[in-house]
């Protein structure tokens, strides 16, 4: 099922894959837990369930394997309604389908249930992640082998009381005291410390601002000005055109790519610490797509990020 593989790269970036005439796949996030009855932590993932009321084909899917078959839109949706017809005749026949890594569909009295699978995560943020058991602290076990040590070596480990010297009490008080005004000192000296670095820092970031401002250059054979008149761009859906570790670099490849005629500008740098170069920013999802299958043609990594500005 080839096009089940398509439906899993699209649960990786989408919330819902609706597969024309048949249903919708969606995704939940499901924070961190653990389970206390087998002692194991389970990290933050995507709960994938299915809804056989979403039949309406919205695009998504045949614009996606259009783009990765190089086929057109009508050939992909064509290959999604064979698809779709056969996981019907499976269903009627044996009652059952399932999709590789997502989950089975079947029918109980009737009605069609949906059990998704578990051994992948959907959620990127969790990647690299698995779950993993861990055995509770038993304190008792500690408290015992603690309470032998303090037969053999009389230190006060346990909350029973014991007998000791007036003076060894008084002198104790002395030195909790003694610790508190030591800790409370170091407190505020670690306070007087970070205040004076920010100010610090804020003083040289003023002089460095100033010395940019009166700064001046002299070239002895001066270029003549260029002036490029970019629209400022607007719109959440994006083509990705690449993502530089230095941001020169990616400056230098949206220079090209407004050379070739691209509105090319900059998204910003990601949670990875990578500067994004984008081809063009659209306010409609349709123009982008249209746009998306045409830098394909000769840049096969492009991709479309949806993203508010």
């Amino acid at each position: 099922m080839k096009i089940a593989n398509y439906i899993q790269d699209l649960l990786y970036r989408y919330e819902c894959v609706i597969l024309p005439g048949f249903g919708a796949f969606l995704s939940q996030k499901e924070p961190a837990y653990i389970d206390k009855e087998t002692e194991t932590f389970y990290p933050p993932k995507k709960i994938v369930s299915f809804n056989s009321q979403l039949k309406k084909n919205d695009g998504l899917l045949a614009n996606y394997i259009a783009s990765a078959q190089k086929e057109s839109y009508t050939t992909a949706v064509n290959m999604i309604a064979e698809f779709v017809s056969k996981l019907e005749k499976s269903l009627k026949e044996d009652g059952k389908v399932e999709f590789e890594n997502i989950g089975r569909l079947f029918f109980v009295e009737e009605k069609l249930q949906f059990e998704p699978f578990s051994q992948i995560n959907y959620l990127t943020d969790s990647f690299g992640l698995d779950s993993f058991k861990t055995s509770e602290i038993n304190r008792e076990t500690y408290k015992k082998q603690v309470e032998e040590l303090d037969e053999k070596a009389p230190i006060l480990f346990t909350p029973e009381k014991r007998k000791s010297p007036a003076y060894l009490k008084y002198a104790a008080i002395g030195l909790v005291a003694l610790g508190i005004s030591g800790f409370m000192g170091l407190n505020i000296y670690s306070s007087q410390v970070s205040e004076h670095n920010i100010a610090e820092q804020q003083q040289a970031q003023e002089q460095l601002q100033e010395q940019l401002q009166r700064a001046t250059f002299v070239i002895d054979n001066p270029l003549p000005a260029i002036t490029f008149k970019v629209a400022k761009q607007t719109g959440n859906y994006h083509i990705v055109a690449g993502a530089y570790r230095v941001e020169e670099n990616a400056k230098t490849k949206v220079a090209e790519l407004r050379n070739e005629g691209f509105k090319a500008h900059l998204l910003g740098e990601n949670k990875y610490g990578l500067h994004q170069v984008v081809y063009e920013s659209h306010e409609k999802r349709r123009d982008a797509l249209k746009m998306l299958r045409k830098v394909k043609s000769f840049n096969e990594a492009a991709w479309l990020l949806v993203q508010e500005l």
